[in-house]
């Protein structure tokens, strides 16, 4: 027990309206990042719970998708109401299963995942198919759900992005089989309770745990018709792939290495206020951040060194105490990780501003750490760390600075900052990102779509460009007199 909060599940899957459970499966242990201690432990999803989590919304699906979206969409916000009244619980659970602080937790998981649900719930009574005038023929449209929805989930946002996937799914008539990381199982299941709590029929939203071994069969399944992968590009590629093979429909948010230009006219303390929360907020540990900061010469060393007044505040400790604003990396995994860069960094010659190492306290902590001096050939500017190391880059034009920043095989976010706008929009025109921030940063509602281009995903998430990436348009012709045939 944690803060009143037990992270312990009744079970490790949640199907057909139930909690299910089968030891059969390997253990998989919940680490709190914090300690390093195990807090729980769930059980591989076993061949017959992947077939009881299929079949379960197969049979489910068809009824839903013939209710009206008014029904549907009263269900989803029901469920946001009750995920706001029970903020604190699931917010206290997601800081255990991922590190991160209650600071962020409180305002940002939960809440989120609560307004996908009521704008998606919202939506669902608006869609409407078209009218094609012909003449006296014509051609109406409807838009119709695809069917059974697979969602697998990253580490960084496990309620947000439980409800990312299921709100729209959902919203438009579909079931949905989601699993979560492994790394942070623990969300997605308070999810699907509270999703069937408000009245969600059993089957259509179920849970089950696994690796990338329960992965692979459920994304192959001849049943399943669409899915939704947040996670880094190499998984992409593979379960891209294995969609294709059954020409599924695909949506693929996946990792970016995302610039952020700061030009000389910008607000300082804004400028590095964005920074700290393209590269620092949990932990690093977010795919959009701008990990790649270009600084006008003429203002970057004000810049670091007010950079590093600001880190120098961070409060860096126990995530269930609401004044820490810095926390673990979620896993000993993915701490070696980006200390394996950092190396790499001070060994290509990066000046090293501030952090650099592994701090010396129980947990997966690493220092924020900000690299200067850093040229496009680097290492740690070229691949994608996803931890909380910031590397700056001078520039001196417009011109340069976005033909740097858009040399990567990325594309998911890009950032500026200037008291220009005219530039500002020049900027963004310019870069080769799918979802972009003028003096700001990860802004993220729900209202507005969410994904990359290029090696950054297909596909976009949240705002009424989701209903398309989870429905299908049937067109229907209506001829009104004689049919002519030439025999």
């Amino acid at each position: 027990m944690i803060e009143g909060v037990d992270p312990q599940p009744k079970a490790s899957h949640f199907i057909a309206g139930r909690y299910v459970e089968d030891t059969a499966g390997a253990a998989i242990p919940v680490i709190y990042p914090h300690t390093g201690a195990t807090i729980a432990t769930v059980y591989e999803a076993t061949p017959a719970i992947l077939e009881q989590a299929i079949a379960s919304a197969r049979a489910a699906q068809p009824a839903w998708a013939a209710m009206s979206g008014t029904e549907r969409g009263r269900i989803l916000r029901r469920a946001a109401d009750m995920i706001r009244e029970r903020n604190r619980e699931l917010s206290i659970l997601e800081s255990c299963d991922t590190g991160k602080p209650l600071s962020e937790t409180l305002y940002v998981d939960a809440t989120s995942g609560a307004d996908a649900l009521e704008y998606f719930g919202g939506l669902a009574a608006t869609v409407t198919g078209e009218h094609i005038p012909l003449g006296q023929d014509w051609v109406y449209t409807r838009r119709e759900p695809l069917g059974l929805c697979v969602g697998i989930g990253a580490w960084n946002y496990p309620t947000q992005i439980a409800c990312w996937k299921g709100a729209p799914a959902l919203a438009m008539g579909n079931a949905m089989v989601f699993k979560p990381s492994e790394t942070t199982p623990l969300c997605a299941l308070k999810v699907a309770e509270i999703l069937h709590e408000a009245g969600l029929p059993a089957g259509l939203y179920n849970v089950i745990q696994g690796t990338g071994t329960v992965g692979a069969p459920l994304v192959g399944d001849r049943r399943v018709d669409k899915v939704s992968l947040t996670g880094s590009v190499p998984t992409g590629r593979k379960v891209y792939a294995a969609a294709a093979d059954g020409m599924k429909h695909v949506t693929m948010e996946l990792g970016g290495k995302s610039p952020l230009l700061i030009f000389d006219d910008a607000d300082l303390d804004n400028a590095v206020g964005g920074a700290i929360l393209g590269n620092f907020y949990s932990s690093g540990q977010v795919c959009s951040n701008g990990t790649r900061v270009f600084v006008q010469k003429g203002i970057k060393e004000a810049f670091l060194n007010r950079l590093k007044e600001r880190l120098d505040s961070a409060v860096i400790g126990d995530p269930l105490d609401e004044a820490t604003t810095f926390g673990p990396m979620v896993s000993e995994a993915q701490m070696k990780i980006v200390l394996g860069y950092l190396e790499k960094g001070a060994a290509e010659g990066a000046r090293l501003v501030t952090g650099g190492a592994r701090m010396d306290r129980d947990g997966f902590y690493i220092a924020p750490t900000v690299f200067a001096d850093v040229t496009d050939d680097m290492t740690i500017a070229r691949e994608e760390i996803f931890g909380p190391v910031m590397a700056v880059l001078d520039f001196e034009t417009e011109e340069e600075a976005i033909a740097r920043a858009n040399d990567t095989e990325f594309g998911l976010a890009a950032g500026v900052f200037t008291s220009d706008l005219a530039r500002a929009h020049r900027v963004v025109d310019a870069f080769e990102a799918g979802t972009c921030y003028i003096n700001t940063y990860n802004d993220a509602p729900v209202e507005a779509p969410f994904g990359g281009v290029k090696m950054s995903g297909v596909g976009r998430e949240n705002s009424k460009e989701a209903i398309h990436h989870y429905s299908q348009v049937k067109s229907v012709y209506v001829r009104m007199g004689d049919v002519e045939a030439p025999f």
